[in-house]
């Protein structure tokens, strides 16, 4: 299931100041592909979702990997599904009853009801640049007129600061120890 795009084509041509039958056909793609790399380098869907994972627990936690959490549907553990009395959501965090042991099933759902402002600007200054520099030129000159491009106008990259901006959408992982020279989030 593809997931919309962070932002619209309206609010692409609004931030680039632009006529929306001023942007090219292409302005959709841009949308969907610079939402996928914010997706991907934050982690996060961001939109509001359900979503059903397999997790195992730490000290009697887990940790929900889709945030923020609204809220929880069904808990698996020890194959019966639990009442809502028997565990404690905190934020992200799914505090389990001491008798659960291996792995629990849980349903849940998660996002945000309208994209973060910061991530909606980071996936518009993305779509703006692809769109501004669609050839990924560098330099270009025309008589004595010459334009340089930074590096991050070049493909569809985030920039450091982007990258640092997004850090915080990233969920937390714990790495537990398996078995002897086995590792897993």
């Amino acid at each position: 299931m593809a997931l919309p795009a962070l932002a619209t084509v309206d609010e692409l041509a609004a931030w680039m100041q632009r006529e929306r039958d001023e942007l090219p056909a292409s302005a959709p793609l841009v949308l969907d592909t610079a939402s996928a790399i914010v997706r991907a380098e934050a982690r996060t869907r961001f939109t509001r979702g359900t979503t059903t994972v397999a997790l195992r627990p730490r000290d009697r936690v887990v940790v929900l990997p889709q945030r923020p959490v609204i809220s929880v549907q069904l808990v698996r553990a020890n194959s019966r599904v639990l009442r809502p009395d028997e565990y404690q959501l905190w934020r992200d965090e799914l505090t389990l009853p001491a008798a659960v042991t291996g792995p629990v099933v849980v349903t849940y759902t998660h996002g945000y009801d309208a994209v973060p402002a910061d991530v909606r600007a980071i996936v518009l200054t993305l779509a703006g640049r692809v769109l501004n520099n669609p050839a990924d030129i560098r330099q270009e000159s025309v008589g004595s007129v010459s334009v340089t491009y930074a590096a991050e106008t070049i493909g569809a990259s985030l920039a450091p600061i982007e990258r640092d901006q997004l850090a915080r959408y990233r969920p937390r992982a714990a790495v537990t120890q398996l078995g002897k020279g086995r590792w897993s989030r």
